[in-house]
């Protein structure tokens, strides 16, 4: 029996979402901390209580693994019964689940495999290889991301024009030989994954009507983060006789970079006619004072949908800029603050320093290391996809599944076991002129080896056999730990002496008990062994296996997307670091850095500390910087100005732009004045700005006419007076 649905300590906006009638579209605008997933699943659990809707007529969608297993989760609680194959999770692991469900019709095998990045990786280098194209001049990666994009767009290789851009014309061949290799090994990538599945509803009306005619209501959370095969998907389900139920926030899209399309949310109104727009801009987060600046910034971006987050809780501190001479200084300063409060009483992991790029880890980390303060780096690699799992990993998938080719290249000599890189290439010819797998090519060409390498070669295949045959009555821990022990993977791992804490053991352990937790859907269509390969797979959470202890957090402002801490220290805030210097010259780009400054600021609860330097070295290079323009756009009533005690000039006090130095007239001994015209050896002619400080310190800042606008030391730059 059902729950029934409690409006209590939901505010007016919230109440209104949650009861809107059943029969009505809606978005609702949900801004930072305004508890939208608290929406989302007190619809659900009205829809379901109060309107007699059956669990399978609701499709959920998130991003993330964490979102979609705290939603199950806290509809459990709300319905007061297993959700049991309640449609809830991810775009990727509900569109697995319909091609798992419909395989053939998607024109693929039932056991068809699932790609990760690294196994993507791996093809598209190898293709590359196979057909002479050099690395050097179309990099991997770069490669891999074109395809990505293209994909992500719905695109196929045969719609791109070229044109004269050499690189899009080699990777068009790359994604072309990829596409049929994908499909002559019956496998999907993740972004495969969203475009099969939509075009196996698209090309499939019985099956599109039957979805249509099943999912009454269709709710996504997130809405602004979806792309354009995303949202076709949604909008190919939606018909006149179901309903959309969109939570999103347009001043929190921040990836755009990995093909988000923030228009998606600014034309929901015109696709989904007709709708409902609902603002939450109660904040139960942050102080008055953070979000009067944040509210502030935001303003600046020109196309948005207007909303400002207000709060009942008061306006708490002011905003700290502190403005340090170095990036050395500037860490010294957040891990003096820190190191303070933590004397006073605070935990050490209420504290996180956020930061645009990950390169400017480093120094934060260099001083908490010396003052003996502990940390994390959050988002690191995830457990899946560390190399002593994806090992582990790949032994359980060849066991599972034979013609699993990618599982086999991984472990076939590893651990070693005297199978060569020849054999491995023999292996590989016989499969491409006979369309055979690898294992069954492995197979064939044994008697056609060496003495020695035939040998290792038989020892593997028996192996396998083997362990297929001695785990297959196991329960899924048990086959796991027995596919460990027998194939050596344990002892190797117990015995890496470059592991000396242990912890890929650990860590070999720990897949163990994930297995002994994991819980098989009995009507999934795939076996369990299978069930938990493919939750290998799909691990997209982005959370880093670290354990949650008490210490400093460090991330970039991208991975602090859906987190909260009481005090936050949003650092390096300069031009052509924040926002980069990629976005100066592109409006929607610019935009976007203004909602990633936006994000981080509203990840704070109780205080927020921002932070630039005037001298930074990063990526190999030291350079003289002038502060973000996102402080200016931040009014001076909501901030607290700290200046460092080493510097030996000073910004205006009378609220001048920070984006401004106050300009310092130079000494009666300097050839340099303001206006004067001069020439440098390598950046050429420019014109003199500003000019600050006096002898071995003394620095210019020059407009050059190709080089742009820099700070240089006059010590050193040996200007000429032209």
């Amino acid at each position: 029996m059902n729950a029934s649905v409690s409006l209590d300590g939901l505010n007016q906006e919230q109440r209104l979402s949650v009861t809107l009638e059943d029969n009505m579209n809606a978005l609702i605008l949900a801004g930072a901390g305004s508890g939208k997933t608290r929406v989302l699943t007190h619809r659900i659990q009205y829809l379901v209580s109060e309107k007699n809707c059956h669990l399978d007529s609701i499709l959920a969608v998130t991003f993330t693994n964490k979102a979609a297993n705290e939603m199950r989760e806290r509809l459990g609680d709300l319905l007061l019964r297993p959700i049991g194959r309640m449609w809830v999770g991810t775009f990727h692991s509900l569109a697995h689940r319909l091609l798992r469900t419909h395989a053939i019709e998607a024109n693929l095998s039932p056991t068809f495999q699932i790609l990760d990045q690294q196994d993507q990786y791996r093809i598209v280098k190898r293709l590359m290889k196979e057909n002479a194209i050099d690395e050097t001049k179309f990099p991997i990666r770069k490669v891999q991301w074109f395809i990505n994009q293209q994909k992500d767009e719905g695109i196929k290789p045969n719609d791109i024009d070229a044109g004269y851009n050499f690189f899009v014309k080699q990777s068009t061949k790359v994604f072309t030989l990829y596409e049929a290799h994908c499909q002559a090994n019956d496998l999907v990538d993740f972004a495969g994954l969203l475009v099969k599945s939509y075009e196996l509803l698209k090309n499939n009306a019985s099956l599109l009507e039957h979805y249509q005619r099943q999912f009454k209501h269709i709710l996504v959370d997130e809405f602004q983060d979806t792309n354009t095969v995303q949202y076709q998907w949604i909008k190919l389900l939606r018909t006149e006789n179901n309903n959309i139920f969109c939570v999103g926030d347009d001043d929190q899209s921040i990836y755009g970079w990995r093909g988000a399309k923030i228009e998606n949310i600014q034309k929901i109104e015109q696709d989904f006619q007709p709708i409902k727009v609902i603002k939450l801009e109660q904040n139960y987060r942050s102080t008055g004072n953070i979000l009067s600046a944040s509210n502030a910034l935001i303003a600046n971006n020109q196309n948005r949908m207007d909303k400002s987050l207000w709060t009942e809780s008061g306006d708490g501190d002011l905003i700290d800029v502190y403005n340090a001479r170095t990036e050395k200084e500037e860490a010294q300063h957040v891990v003096g603050v820190i190191s303070d409060t933590f004397n006073q009483g605070q935990n050490l992991g209420e504290n996180a320093i956020l930061y645009r790029s990950n390169a400017q880890s480093r120094v934060f980390e260099e001083v908490l290391i010396k003052k003996n303060i502990d940390y994390r780096i959050y988002g690191g690699l995830r457990f899946f996809e560390r190399a002593e799992i994806k090992d582990a990993m790949g032994y359980v998938r060849l066991v599972e599944n034979q013609n699993d080719n990618i599982a086999f290249e991984r472990v076939v000599n590893f651990p070693a076991r005297g199978i060569g890189l020849a054999t491995v290439e023999k292996i590989r010819a016989h499969s491409v002129e006979n369309h055979a797998t690898l294992f069954q090519s492995a197979i064939s060409i044994t008697d056609t080896l060496p003495t020695r390498a035939a040998n290792a070669l038989k020892s593997f295949i028996e192996m396998i056999d083997s362990i297929a045959d001695d785990t297959k009555h196991l329960t899924l821990s048990e086959k796991v730990d027995g596919i460990l022990t027998k194939s050596s993977l344990m002892d190797h791992y117990a015995n890496d002496k470059t592991d000396k804490a242990g912890s890929k053991k650990e860590n070999l352990d720990e897949l163990v008990s994930a297995a002994e937790q994991y819980t098989h859907d009995e009507e999934s269509e795939m076996s369990e062994t299978q069930g938990f390969i493919a939750l290998a797979t799909l691990d997209t959470s982005g959370e880093s296996n670290q354990p949650n202890r008490d210490c400093v957090q460090l991330m970039t402002i991208h991975s602090a997307k859906g987190l909260e801490f009481p005090s936050v220290f949003l650092v390096g805030m300069e031009e052509d670091l924040f926002p980069s210097r990629q976005s100066k010259d592109e409006p929607h780009l610019m935009d976007e850095e203004r909602r990633l400054c936006y994000v981080g600021m509203t990840r704070a609860m109780k205080k927020l500390n921002l932070s630039y330097a005037d001298k930074r070295f990063l990526h190999g290079q030291s350079f003289y910087s002038m502060p973000s323009r996102f402080l200016d756009e931040v009014p001076s009533a909501f901030l607290n100005r700290i200046k460092s005690p080493h510097k030996d000039y000073s910004y205006s006090e009378s609220g001048e732009s920070y984006g401004t130095r106050k300009t310092m007239v130079a000494s009666s001994s300097s050839p340099y004045s303001i206006g004067q015209t001069v020439k440098h050896a390598k950046f050429g002619f420019g014109t003199i700005l500003n000019y600050e400080g006096s002898g071995d310190g003394a620095r210019v800042q020059v407009k050059f006419s190709k080089a742009g606008t820099k700070w240089l030391i006059t010590s050193y730059a040996n200007l000429e007076i032209a």
